[in-house]
């Protein structure tokens, strides 16, 4: 298993342990975005207070918070969020509040974080969900 692998699967389950992103018996299976940073060589505390921004602006539009891990030992990423997909009205929401705070909004939000980063991606998943659960996916 590569190092992504193995973090994204660790986040997954602490997230799915302090129950923050609820499993709900349904036909579609709850979805996340796992995000992984690389912050600039002198950045990392900046990166720390734009991610720390960037949640406070979705909360307020009414978007269940991010979950943050940061590394300790291992691969050279320097933080992975766990943050919920949001929808069209959500986005809309979070748009508003941000141009309500006098932040920036759309393409700028993307300049600002690349201030901050040398690298990071964003990994669409199914989950969390038991390995009981996922195997019931297939049945």
């Amino acid at each position: 298993m590569n190092s992504f692998m193995k973090y994204a699967a660790a986040a997954l389950a602490g997230a799915a342990a302090a129950g923050s992103i609820a499993y709900a018996q349904s036909a579609s299976a709850p979805r996340a975005v796992i995000s992984i940073y690389r912050a600039a060589p002198g950045h990392q505390e900046a990166l720390l207070q734009w991610l720390a921004q960037q949640d406070r602006i979705a909360v307020s539009a009414g978007v269940p918070s991010s979950q943050l891990y940061a590394h300790t030992d291992g691969d050279s990423w320097d933080y992975l969020m766990i943050s919920p997909v949001t929808t069209d009205a959500q986005d809309a929401a979070i748009e508003a509040a941000a141009a309500k705070a006098g932040m920036p909004t759309g393409p700028k939000v993307g300049l600002e974080l690349r201030k901050h980063i040398a690298s990071h991606t964003d990994t669409m998943v199914v989950g969390p969900l038991t390995p009981a659960q996922m195997v019931d996916r297939y049945k």
